[in-house]
């Protein structure tokens, strides 16, 4: 098989792996329908339906937040495209 030579690791340490959110817990209702869709999408993604609907709810807090303050009946300086990223509104 020839020599072999020595590589150095690349990869982080674990420690440096390990992303820690600031998440608490909390109890809600949700429409069948709408744990269902998560749940189909989580599947074909290879994700948890519980993080997709956490990301939504963040994306919809972070487009509607302006100077900490959310406004009652005022649209978002920024909205969200279909990609999920933030963007300019027109």
């Amino acid at each position: 098989m020839g020599e072999y030579k020595v590589v150095k690791n690349l990869l982080p340490p674990p420690e440096r792996l390990i992303l820690k959110d600031e998440n608490i817990k909390v109890t809600i209702s949700l429409s069948r329908s709408s744990v269902a869709f998560f749940k189909r999408m989580a599947k074909r993604n290879g994700t948890q339906y519980q993080k997709m609907i956490r990301r939504v709810l963040d994306l919809y807090a972070l487009g509607y937040e302006h100077d900490g303050v959310v406004r009652s009946g005022s649209r978002p300086s920024k909205s969200l495209g279909a990609s999920g990223a933030l963007e300019k509104e027109k």
